[in-house]
């Protein structure tokens, strides 16, 4: 958690960079595509990528669903 942060602060930055992470790997495994070259091991980070944006997704549904109900 980063200085200031309050727990959903946090996991929507998680999501956020998350996003971009996926982002980033489905461009570089279409790069690799296009230019012939092995793309299992990117394809299968770009998996764990994705599954650990579910992860921080739900946190975050769960996390707003907390902040929303009464103290």
């Amino acid at each position: 958690m980063e200085a200031g942060d309050t727990e959903l602060e946090m996991v929507r930055r998680h999501v956020r960079q998350g996003a971009e992470h996926v982002a980033k790997q489905r461009a570089l495994v279409a790069r690799l595509r296009a230019s012939g070259l092995p793309v299992e091991e990117a394809e299968a980070l770009l998996d764990t990528f994705e599954d650990l944006q579910r992860q921080h997704e739900a946190h975050l549904a769960k996390a707003e669903g907390k902040a929303g109900q009464p103290g």
